[in-house]
């Protein structure tokens, strides 16, 4: 009893348990964080903001949800770690207070060609499941309904241990799936021209195969060459039916190739498995390159595009296959399952529903299920992840968003800040990296990295709230309020592009004049036609150049040297002033150093438990051979070349003995581009994913073309560097070229010389032109969302 009332007297005291109230980060050095140490609250969202490449993916991603993901895996048997990515610990002394961390970046979704927005979340498993039961006539199980799944069967004796003897039964199986047999779930049908993967006149042993991968005597080579099937002697053209059909199209057969265990194919299926298999978008650019020259894909005859089979097509819910209702834009389809009344099924409905009622309230009711995943945008992958999320029952989880408002028209960004502060009132921690001022102004706790970028930042520069935030001194501040102006003139177009009947997608037929030789904007809500106009009658013309939103591709072994070309001239240069081979000052080449194969460090792989990288013992990381190093251009070896920044490598090739105009002209448009703090040799994967996506501006400004189409330029963007971005863009203009933005921000729109608006509103809900003029003139009309919304920005 005693000790009851004991208990109970102090019962007022604060709980062990709630002295955990934040997470505590001490001592973190993770790429170019400086011994950074903050106290995140939880249960609160907390905002990041900064420059590009301040640090705040290093502290967000890199340090904080990295170690909690690494401490949940530690936590499986060793047995299932080895099935599991491996992790390394973070470069941090302490880090207290984790919760378990859920990731929803911009990361695109799969390149595999199957792979839609409905099988890439729960909707496709119910709408199986939902005609597997309602369903008239009856298939099959949920299997008949799924397009990665092929009908099978088959038939045989199997051998069974039964009361002490052996004794052989026949069986049967069959599994009807719902995969069409003509294009395997594809949607589209490949005619592959045969004379770009072979010259008939040589034989295999001159090199016949054209195909990527398939030259330089490799092992690809090799197969067809030594298979025994025909003469690798005997020039292509002079082969028998029989043996061009063997190396077109023979069956999967086991042999030895040079006593090596392989497996023969026909080079036809093994191309269509190896490259088709694939999206075009998540292709190396060799390979798209040929396969863009060698495949033509065209919907499929069987199944008119659907990827189901006719069987799965004949089953109806009143009158709708599983087609129909993948085909339909999501916001129908929720009001079509809504209006299923059926108490057999009724927790499934309810389930699909929310589920589709979720696609709706995230500002994605435009799409429809049957969309392939590889063709969202980075900001539409991201909402799509947040789909699972919302109507989650879990609490004191971490969310970590990598710029959830990128893509998103002003008139959605309320919709995600309600989105964000609803997981938050849940009980969770929402921690968010952004750069958009509505966005930051929603945050209870904000943490600024700077002051600048690259070497120059890795700091807390501000803890606070947003007040203290715009009250501070600190570059993000002093830009948290900045509003552009109206220009108080424009320029006169100096001709036009015409776009007739444009009907890609959504779009209405639409007619349109796109004024040359000036800025123009074009705008309008996320699924309103802006990309399908684009890429559907603008890209791809003669003389234009395209910079999308497509992530760069590149190793750790990759930089911006290597990435923009830049490489090519210096080591050209290297190689003229000391009489040597250009190869030899290249670290994935004759100069690197033969101990770590030119990566710098050396990798121990450690099974189930995280590697460890070394710090290469021979070269001291520098990657190239110690004679390498003694051969000097303008009195530095490409060592210290490459550790240099593209400021500092600017002024180096741009005077004196060191002077290489090739060089200078790619480090200029580095430094036009904002990236003047990277230094040469930085590897492409610790770069921010707004570095990325200016490297590849920078590299694509290269190209001849009198118009530059540019999607969403500043993602990733700070406050601060938008006005950079913005000369950048009439320095391209006044050079005379012509350049089209697809654009969301209000600073790019103000500062157009003409606007074109899309919508009214998203899906079949848009597709039209519902503006065409100056900033000024749709700031004065307001007649549509763009138009209200700029009104507010520039305070009209």
């Amino acid at each position: 009893m005693s000790k009851a009332r004991e208990t109970h007297t102090n019962s007022t005291a604060p709980h062990g348990a709630d002295s955990h109230e934040v997470i505590r980060v001490h001592g973190a050095r993770e790429n170019n964080l400086k011994d950074v140490s903050v106290e995140i609250p939880k249960r609160r969202l907390t905002v990041f903001t900064g420059v590009s490449g301040s640090g705040k993916s290093s502290l967000v991603f890199d340090t904080i949800a990295a170690e909690s993901q690494r401490l949940i895996n530690e936590t499986y048997s060793s047995f299932v770690q080895g099935f599991m990515p491996t992790l390394a610990r973070p470069e941090v002394d302490v880090l207290e207070g984790l919760t378990t961390a859920i990731i929803v970046d911009q990361q695109r979704m799969g390149g595999d060609i199957r792979s839609t927005v409905g099988t890439a979340t729960d909707a496709n498993a119910m709408l199986r499941i939902l005609f597997s039961r309602l369903g008239k006539p009856h298939i099959g199980s949920p299997k008949a309904f799924s397009f990665n799944i092929a009908s099978v069967s088959g038939a045989g004796a199997v051998t069974l241990e039964r009361g002490g003897r052996t004794v052989k039964e026949r069986r049967a199986f069959s599994i009807t799936g719902g995969m069409c047999p003509r294009c395997e779930g594809r949607g589209a049908v490949t005619d592959i021209d045969l004379a770009q993967l072979y010259d008939q006149s040589k034989s295999l042993s001159e090199g016949a195969i054209t195909v990527p991968g398939y030259t330089g005597g490799g092992w690809n080579t090799r197969l067809y060459a030594e298979s025994g099937f025909f003469d690798a002697d005997k020039p292509i053209r002079e082969f028998t039916k029989k043996e061009l059909d063997d190396f077109l199209y023979h069956e999967p057969t086991r042999m030895k190739i040079a006593g090596i265990n392989m497996t023969y194919e026909g080079l036809v299926p093994r191309i269509q498995k190896s490259m088709l298999s694939k999206e075009k978008e998540s292709m190396q650019s060799h390979v798209r390159a040929f396969v863009e020259r060698a495949v033509t894909f065209t919907s499929c005859p069987d199944c008119g595009g659907t990827r189901l089979s006719e069987a799965a097509r004949s089953s109806k819910i009143r009158g709708v296959s599983i087609a129909d209702a993948c085909a339909m834009q999501i916001s129908d389809l929720a009001e079509w399952v809504r209006a299923l009344d059926e108490p057999s099924v009724a927790p499934l409905l309810t389930s699909l529903g929310q589920s589709l009622d979720s696609f709706v309230e995230i500002g994605l009711g435009y799409l429809s299920l049957d969309r392939s995943s590889s063709t969202l945008s980075g900001g539409e992958a991201q909402r799509v992840k947040m789909i699972r999320h919302l109507g989650s029952p879990l609490t004191d989880v971490t969310y970590v968003f990598d710029e959830p408002t990128v893509g998103l028209h002003p008139h959605d960004i309320q919709r995600m800040n309600e989105l964000l502060l609803r997981l938050r009132d849940k009980g969770n921690t929402v921690l968010v990296v952004e750069h958009k001022p509505e966005a930051i102004a929603i945050g209870d706790h904000v943490v600024d990295l700077g002051p600048g970028a690259g070497t120059a930042g890795g700091t807390v520069c501000f803890e606070g709230t947003v007040a203290g935030l715009r009250a501070s001194d600190t570059l993000t501040g002093r830009h948290l309020d900045d509003r552009a102006r109206l220009k108080s003139s424009v320029r006169k177009a100096s001709g036009t592009l015409e776009i007739r009947g444009a009907d890609a997608h959504n779009l209405r037929n639409i007619d349109v004049d796109i004024p040359l030789g000036v800025l123009v904007v074009l705008t309008g809500v996320a699924g309103s036609g802006k990309s399908s106009l684009i890429d559907g009658s603008v890209s791809g013309r003669e003389g234009v150049v395209s910079v999308d939103q497509a992530p760069i591709k590149g190793s750790r072994r990759s930089n911006p040297a290597t990435y923009t070309g830049l490489l090519d001239p210096i080591r050209t240069a290297f190689a003229k002033a000391n009489g040597v081979k250009p190869a030899l000052f290249s670290a994935n080449s004759e100069g690197a150093c033969p101990n770590c194969n030119g990566a710098g460090v050396v990798y121990t792989d450690l099974a189930i438990m995280a590697g460890v990288s070394t710090t290469c013992e021979d070269c001291e990381g520098k990657r190239f051979q110690a004679s390498v190093l003694e051969y000097t251009f303008g009195g530095r070896n490409i060592a210290e070349v490459l550790e240099m920044p593209v400021v500092d490598a600017a002024e180096f090739f741009g005077t004196g003995v060191a002077r290489t105009p090739a060089a200078q002209a790619i480090l200029d448009r580095l430094a036009d581009v904002g990236l003047g703090y990277l230094s040469l040799g930085q590897p492409l994967t610790t770069l921010s994913g707004g570095e990325r996506q200016r490297l590849k501006l920078a590299a694509r400004m290269a190209e001849k073309g009198g118009v530059y189409v540019l999607d969403e330029p500043t993602t990733g963007l700070h406050l601060a560097d938008v006005e950079q971005l913005l000369g950048l863009l009439d320095g391209l203009v006044d050079s005379g070229k012509s350049v089209i933005v697809i654009e969301h921000h209000q600073a790019v729109m103000a500062h157009a010389d003409w606007i074109i608006d899309l919508g009214p509103g998203a899906g079949h809900d848009g597709g039209r032109i519902v503006f065409e003029g100056t900033p000024a003139d749709l700031v004065a009309a307001r007649s549509t969302l763009t138009g209200k919304h700029l009104a507010g920005y520039v305070g009209a």
